[in-house]
């Protein structure tokens, strides 16, 4: 039956592909990537040879019908993205929902996406947590701190490296200097390292060795002690 399927892709380690991810991606009869280019190293790798169609945030609102014409018309359909699971802070949504809409069948594999570790990792509590992916650049992000320092769940983030320190300024700002702050970077690649602390100890050691590679950022929830 045809149906679209959401495939993880490694965030760094190619390992953690899944089996069952090749074989979905072996046997769809197209691939929608963010960037064909990247996804195309990736698919070599994995020697796949199913035909790709570009789908990214520039894109996707006039891509979306094609796709869902093509589905009803019987074709099985997997997107992906440059790394992680589509639709997280990454195109697919869209999508996602016009499938809803349509009737049709969404199969989203289990895999990886860079949040879930980053949180493992950062030993704060995990039981509830929100996930804001990133801010606002500009307008709405100090509404935006305003409201998360109430917020009593950890708070998970991600940052450029070029905005970490200012971040980072902003939590001790908006959240107080020791608010206990988790940095993870390079998650499952080679120069991988999570740094601990509270705001300002952590804006510290950024401001002393400058951030590099992806980064998620976990932050403490308000307590209410």
């Amino acid at each position: 039956m045809s149906k679209l399927y959401i495939v993880p892709t490694p965030i760094g380690n190619l390992d953690d592909m899944t089996f069952r991810a090749i074989r979905v991606l072996k046997e769809a009869d197209l691939i929608l990537a963010e960037d064909t280019r990247t996804s195309g190293k990736l698919l070599k790798h994995f020697e796949i040879t199913t035909h790709m169609h570009s789908h990214h945030m520039h894109n996707e609102h006039k891509t979306v019908e094609n796709v869902i014409a093509r589905i009803k018309g019987g074709e099985t359909i997997a997107l992906i993205s440059d790394a992680g699971t589509p639709a997280i802070s990454d195109p697919g949504f869209l999508l996602t929902r016009a499938c809803v809409e349509n009737g049709i069948e969404v199969d989203c594999l289990p895999g990886a996406t860079a949040f879930v570790p980053a949180l493992v990792n950062s030993g704060l509590p995990n039981d509830k947590f929100i996930f804001e992916g990133f801010l606002p650049d500009k307008k709405g992000r100090q509404t935006r701190y305003l409201a998360l320092a109430e917020e009593t769940r950890t708070m998970i983030l991600y940052v450029s490296p070029h905005k970490l320190n200012k971040t980072l300024a902003e939590f001790i700002q908006y959240f107080g200097a020791d608010r206990p702050v988790s940095v993870s970077r390079e998650i499952s690649k080679l120069h991988e390292e999570t740094i601990r602390g509270t705001a300002e100890e952590v804006l510290k050691h950024f401001e002393a060795k400058p951030a590099k590679g992806e980064i998620v950022v976990c932050v403490g929830g308000k307590s209410l002690k």
